[in-house]
C-alpha cells in the first residue's frame, strides 16, 4: 500500500524566506511529489458516485503507470463567534471527514495497484479540483455525477468543470 498524505489546507499561508527571490517563494508553494506529476486526479467525498470515480481513476492509472492524487474538498462551515461586546468573527471550523476517508483509504485493498496520495483542499470544489490538477500537470480529472435537484439549480460539478477545466474531465455516472 502506497499509503496516504494529509497536507496543510490550501487557505493555510506559507511564508518564504524574505531573503530569497520569488522563484524560490514558488518552488515552496508549488512543490509536490514528482511521482505524481502527470498523474489522474479525483474527487472524493465517500459519496457512490465518487466511489465509483474512484474505482474509474484507479483503472486510468493502472493503465498509464502514473500515481493517483485523491482530492476531497473539505467544508469549511463558517461559524459566528461571539467575543464579549466585540463584533463577530467568523471562523472556518474545518470537518474532520478527511481524516476519517484517509484511514479508510489506507485500508482498502483497491488502492495497493497504484501509488496514491490524499489532497485536502477547502473552497469551491471545481476551483480546487482544477488547481490540484495544475499544480500535479494532472493528465486529466475524473469526477462523479450529480443527482438531484441541488445540481439542477446550482449547476452540477462535473458540468462546471468541464466547461472551466484546462485538463481532460472524465465524468463518471
Amino acid at each position: 500500500m502506497a499509503g496516504h498524505e494529509i497536507p496543510e489546507p490550501a487557505d493555510r499561508k506559507q511564508v518564504a524566506d524574505p531573503m530569497s527571490g520569488p522563484q524560490a517563494a514558488e518552488e515552496t508553494r508549488h512543490s509536490c511529489d514528482p511521482a505524481f506529476q502527470h498523474g489522474v486526479v479525483v474527487g472524493f467525498d465517500g459519496s457512490t458516485s465518487s466511489e465509483r470515480a474512484l474505482a474509474y481513476a484507479i483503472g486510468m492509472a493502472r493503465r498509464s503507470g502514473s500515481g493517483l492524487i485523491i482530492v476531497h474538498v473539505a467544508n469549511r462551515l463558517p461559524t459566528t463567534v461571539w467575543a464579549g461586546c466585540e463584533p463577530p468573527v467568523f471562523v472556518d471550523v474545518p470537518d474532520h471527514r478527511t481524516e476519517v476517508l484517509g484511514l479508510e483509504l489506507a485500508c482498502a485493498d483497491y488502492l495497493s495497484e497504484v501509488p496514491w496520495v490524499l489532497v485536502e483542499r477547502g473552497g469551491d470544489i471545481c476551483h480546487e479540483l482544477e488547481e490540484v490538477g495544475r499544480e500535479y500537470s494532472a493528465d486529466a480529472i475524473v469526477v462523479g455525477s450529480t443527482h438531484g435537484v441541488v445540481g439542477r439549480i446550482f449547476g452540477s460539478v462535473a458540468g462546471r468543470l468541464a466547461r472551466r477545466a484546462q485538463r481532460p474531465v472524465v465524468v463518471i455516472p
